[in-house]
Order: C-alpha cells, then structure tokens, then sequence
C-alpha cells in the first residue's frame, strides 16, 4: 500500500504490523510518513520519536539524526521554531560527536536557513547541502537544496537565476525521484515562489501539475488544501468565478485553524470572491475568519470599505497596510489598490508616488502581471489629472496585458477607464462601446458592484453635454442643483468638505457661470438633472 501511495491503507496495515510486532526504526519511518500524508499528524510525531530511540539504541546515529530531521521540519513548518530547533541541536550535536560525515548533515543545513535573515549566507548554506546530496546521490535533498538556493536568489533579486533552479527542482519532482513528503513541500513552495515573483506562467504550470500529483492519491490530506486555493486564485484570474468559490470554500473547510499556514488564505480567497460578488457581509466574514486564523485581509478589506462606500476608512486602513508591508511582494499587492482608493477620494496627487513605486518594480521583475497592474494604475491616474490622450495609450497597453494573461474581470476594469478616457476625448461612440463591453463581462463573471457602477456611469454618459464635464463633477453638479452645501456632498459621495468644494470651482469654470445658482440652473436647462 505504502509503494501505491494509498497513505491510509498503508498506516493501518504498518500500526497492525507494529501491534503484532514491534517494527525495525526503518519501518517506523515509513508507518511515521504514512501518517503524515493520511493527515495522523500527533501519530507521525510519535512514530518518529520512536524511530529516533530505536536507531541510537543500535549505534545508528545517522539515521536517528534523519528522524530528528523529519520532526524538526515539521514543527517548523507549523511555526514551533523554538521545538523545532531543539531537535536541530540535538541531531547536529549528535552527528558532531561522532565525526560522522553523512547526507543528513545536508538536511540539518537546509534547517538551518528556516529564519535566516542573511540571504547570501542562506544560500551558501543551500549550495554545500546541494554537494552533499549530489556527493551521496541523495536525489530528495538535492531538490530541497536547490528550492533553497532558488529561494535565497528571489530574495537576492535574481529572479532569472531563480527560475531556471526551480525548474531544474521540478523535473526531478515530476520525475518522480523525490520522497512524498518533500515532493509537497516543494510543490508548494515553488508556486509561492512564482506568486512571489508574480511569474504567472510557472505558476499555473506547477499548480496544474500539483492538483493531478494530489487527485493521483486520493488518500492524501496535506498540501490538498493549499493545492485548491492555488487552484481558486487562478480561476478567479481566468473568471471561472463559480469554481473558483467552490475550491476556496473546500479549501477552508478542510484546513484547520493553526494546523496549516495555507487556512489564513482559504479564508481570505473566499472573501475576495465574495467582495467581488458584492456578498458584502459574506466577505466581512471571511476576512475576519483569515485574521483568527494568522492571515491579515489585505488589500481586500481596505477595497471592502471602499465598495461599501466607507472611504476614510478604506483610506485608513489601506496607508496602515502600505505603512507595513516590507517586503516587496506585499507591496505590491497593496500598491494597485492604494491608488484605486486614493483616486476615488479624488486625491491623485497622493497616487502618484505609488504609482511610480509599482512601475520600478515592474521594471525590476519584468514580470507581464505587474506590467500590467503598473500601465493600468498609470493610466489612471493620467486621467485623474486630465491628461486623457496619454491615458489611452497606457490602458490600451494595460488592456492587452490582461487579454494575454486572460485575466477578464482586470480587463474590463480597464475598459471602464478607456470608456471615460474617450468620453474626454469626445469620442462618445467609442467610450459607449468600451462600457458596453465592459458591463457584458461584469454580468457574464457576476461581479454584481461593478456592472451596477457600469450602469451608473452609462447613465451619465448619456446626460453629458459639451460642457466637458468629467463624470464626478457631473454628480457634485446633481447635488449643488439640490441645494446641497459642499459639506453635504462631500458626505453623500464620500469625499472631503474640501474636495467637494473644489469640484463646484471646476464646475463654475467649465461652465462659465459666477455661482451655484448659475450653476444649478445650466444644469436644468441642459437637462443635466
């Protein structure tokens, strides 16, 4: 059973086996690893515990060390780093006593680098583990090593090097040359490390090749959850919304809090499609869900606050978030929506230095997805500052991106931004038919928000007069003919006192009118109102 990976048929025949009698250390190695992948998770800790005095009681330090090496990656991987470098220290402790030059000095190097802060000592470190493995035909550490090394390099800013190491890492895998367990370590690892670098391709590529390593054991639990919310998070990119829903719903259903980092974002990925989906309160849920189980709700819960009209607390929370985030993979995941927010305050000037922080990444991991956040966040905040003409260049740009990347809900965001970029421009013909596109994928992926917005803003478009009004200053003048104060319209749109007072000045200029009266009255005339 153990050899056709049927990982729960295999840990009952090997526990009734050991209950007749008492099992070699080797065959508790793999009674402790067919636990691990049946999802017996205290039942693995014990049996390698066990394994571990059975081999230092017959003198086999190195294999007792391979077993400390098991337990110690294990908890570290849950996050008990304190336990899990006891048994670091133990087995390095234990191979130094007895001058024993062994493969598993390479496994304890590669714990090592868990927490090292120092990338090019981490990848020294991955570098010798890779020569032991190669020196002792270990094909399971190699492959670990070099993740390693792979990691260290993202890290380093070689992207490129990083690359070629982790498909170099991944033939071996599919090949079927690595032990399960490291087998799912890798798998995972490698997709985040493609998340990391926003390289698409790789990761639908790995993530393919996971879900059929998983589907291929139907027995085995770990890496199946975080396996579908890789899964969901490219359905949701390719607008299979309803699937992509399913996958993140099974995937929180079936990873349990604190027992899997990947739980965090089952939550989180279920609260996105929510939000998308304007199942508002629903996404409430989730995200609170993501922060119980270790995983803040960034960007989606800033956004949230902004579809619910909340902005000052969308602001809030998304400059807090940006304020935080360190690492550039954060970053710029926050940067796209930091500047959707700020330009629904109206405040451009504000988005401008996030725009330019996104472009310089996209010009260093000169990676499509992020080319094409960066030209969208661009282009919008060109238009945002009148500039229509230099607008339409970068969204049409933006626009192709996505279309390659068949992403269809980025997409059509975009064509809302040409939509209004025509409109500028004048040509109310091409800006009907980019909103008209736009609106048919909203209601096609159910992204209920965005088609109402659609909607909203095709009703407009049909009001607009050669006053050359933009859409936001239309609805200021709506509420001025309404004898609101700019106190007034600054609540019901969300906008600051003092922004909505500079959009009646623009209004009072545009129109060549002294007042808000004038103003007011333009407005009824022109059927404005």
């Amino acid at each position: 059973m153990f050899a056709q990976q049927a990982w729960s048929d295999a840990y009952a025949e090997l526990a009734a086996a050991d209950r007749e009698s008492p099992l070699e250390p080797e065959d508790l190695v793999l009674l402790a690893t067919a636990a691990a992948l049946a999802g017996r998770n205290e039942a693995s800790a014990a049996e390698l515990e066990r394994a571990h005095r059975d081999f230092l009681s017959r003198g086999d330090v190195p294999g007792a060390a391979r077993c400390a090496f098991w337990r110690a990656l294990d908890l570290f991987l849950r996050g008990e780093d304190a336990r899990g470098g006891g048994w670091l220290a133990r087995a390095r402790r234990q191979l130094d006593d007895g001058q024993h030059d062994c493969v598993e000095r390479g496994y304890l190097l590669e714990l090592e680098n868990f927490g090292e802060p120092d990338l090019a000592a981490a990848y020294a470190k991955s570098t010798r583990a890779t020569e032991i493995g190669e020196r002792f035909g270990d094909s399971s550490l190699v492959a670990f090593a070099r993740l390693g090394q792979a990691e260290a390099l993202i890290g380093l800013g070689k992207t490129a090097e990083a690359a070629s190491l982790l498909d170099e890492v991944m033939v071996s895998v599919t090949a079927d040359e690595v032990s399960p367990i490291i087998t799912g370590i890798v798998y995972c690892a490698v997709i985040e490390a493609c998340r990391e670098t926003f390289d698409l391709r790789r990761a639908q590529e790995w993530t393919a090749a996971l879900t059929d390593w998983c589907e291929s054991q139907p027995q085995l639990v770990p890496y199946r959850g975080q396996c579908l919310v890789h899964r969901s998070e490219i359905m949701q990119l390719h607008g299979a919304w309803p699937d992509a829903v399913e996958a993140a719903r099974q995937a929180a259903d079936s990873l349990r809090p604190g027992s899997d980092p990947a739980a965090g974002a089952a939550s989180y990925q279920l609260g996105e499609l929510e939000r998308l989906r304007g199942e508002f309160g629903a996404a409430e849920g989730s995200f609170r869900e993501a922060g119980r189980r270790g995983m803040e709700p960034r960007p989606g819960l800033a956004l949230l606050r902004l579809a619910q009209g909340q902005i000052a607390a969308a602001i809030s929370a998304i400059r807090r978030m940006l304020d935080e985030a360190g690492d550039r993979l954060t970053r710029t995941r926050l940067l796209p929506a930091y500047v959707e927010i700020m330009l629904a305050d109206d405040d451009a000037e504000a988005a401008r230095p996030a725009v330019d922080e996104l472009s310089a990444i996209a010009g260093e991991l000169d990676a499509p997805l992020v080319h094409a956040m960066a030209a969208q966040a661009s282009g919008a905040v060109l238009l945002a500052d009148g500039k229509a003409r230099d607008a339409v260049v970068l969204l049409r740009r933006s626009w192709t991106a996505w279309q390659q990347l068949r992403a269809p809900y980025e997409a059509a965001r975009v064509r809302v931004l040409l939509s209004r970029a025509y409109h500028d421009l004048g040509d109310d013909e091409s800006a009907a038919m980019e909103l008209d596109a736009a609106r048919w994928t909203f209601q096609q992926l159910g992204a209920a928000p965005d088609e109402a917005r659609a909607e909203q803003l095709a009703g407009i478009a049909a009001s607009k007069t050669a006053a050359g009004l933009t859409a936001r200053e239309l609805e200021v003048l709506t509420l001025v003919a309404a004898g609101r104060s700019n106190r007034e319209i600054g609540n019901e749109l969300f906008l600051s006192e003092h922004t909505a007072a500079r959009h009646v000045q623009h209004i009072l200029r545009k129109l060549g009118v002294p007042s808000r009266t004038a103003a007011a009255a333009f407005a009824v005339k022109h059927g404005l109102v």
